[in-house]
C-alpha cells in the first residue's frame, strides 16, 4: 500500500467521490459528518480515514493513514524513527518540515507535498496527506 503525496493512497486518488471509493473497497466500516460538514469514511482493513470535502462537491481531499504496511517512497514509514524518516524524506524532495508539538505528539508538516508525519515517542504513528492547491483557490484533483 503506497502513500503517494499529491496523488493519494493505494488505489485512491484525490478527487474521487464516495461511490468511486466504495466501488474499490466496499462500504466503509464507519462514517460520519465532521464539524465542517465533510463526509469522513473509515476503513479498518486499510487503517485509513478518508475525508470528502463538502465545499468541493464531496471529493476526496484528505487521507490519514496508520497502516504499518504503508510505503512512502519505497520504504515503510509507520513505526520508523522520526528523525531518520525526516532525513530520508529530505532526500526524496520533502526538504523542510514545520514542527508543531503538543503533549507527547509532534506533527512534522511539509507544505509543498501537503504531508504530515505524526509522531509520538520519536516514532511515526500516522501519515496525513492532502490534495494540493494549484492556484490560490483551486485543488489539483487527480481523478
Amino acid at each position: 500500500m503506497e502513500i503517494k503525496p499529491k496523488f493519494g493512497f493505494d488505489k485512491l486518488l484525490f478527487g474521487m467521490k464516495q461511490k468511486d471509493v466504495e466501488a474499490i473497497y466496499g462500504k466503509a466500516n464507519h462514517s460520519f459528518i465532521d464539524e465542517e460538514d465533510n463526509m469522513v469514511l473509515m476503513y479498518n482493513a486499510l487503517k485509513a480515514r478518508l475525508t470528502f470535502y463538502a465545499e468541493e462537491d464531496f471529493k476526496l481531499g484528505y487521507i490519514i493513514i496508520s497502516n504499518p504496511n504503508a510505503i512512502l517512497f519505497d520504504e515503510k514509514i509507520i513505526g520508523q524513527n522520526a528523525n531518520e524518516s525526516k532525513e530520508y524524506l529530505s532526500k526524496k524532495g520533502l526538504k523542510s518540515f514545520e514542527v508543531e508539538s503538543f503533549d507527547s505528539f509532534s506533527n512534522l508538516f511539509n507544505e509543498d507535498f501537503w504531508t504530515i508525519l505524526q509522531t509520538e515517542f520519536d516514532e511515526v504513528i500516522k501519515v496525513e496527506i492532502g490534495a494540493i492547491i494549484k492556484n490560490q483557490d483551486e485543488f489539483d484533483w487527480k481523478f
